[in-house]
């Protein structure tokens, strides 16, 4: 589970108390196993997934057109300026 921060497992900087005279390794992600830890993951992910504001139906769809829009008007553009420069580089070099 998660929080604004970060992960409830780890603390925040802040909140750490420096033990004196040992290095820490890892802490207490290095002592759990791979799955353990991408068990944590995908918790994780689920987590932020219900965070997310979904768009309405009629959001969706005018999203899709504008994109759709807007993406045939630059393949527009984008096909007129290849067949003007054509045009001036057979023009320019025969």
């Amino acid at each position: 589970m998660t929080d604004a921060v970060g992960s409830i497992e780890t603390p925040d900087a802040q909140d750490e108390v420096p033990e004196s005279g040992k290095a820490r390794k890892g802490g207490k992600r290095g002592k759990k196993g791979p799955l353990k830890r991408l068990a944590i993951f995908y918790r994780q992910i689920i987590a932020e997934l219900r965070k997310v504001v979904w768009p309405t139906r009629n959001q969706l769809t005018s999203y899709t057109t504008v994109v759709i829009f807007f993406v045939a008007i630059m393949i527009a553009l984008v096909t007129v300026i290849d067949y003007g420069l054509d045009h001036a580089a057979k023009y320019v070099f025969g």
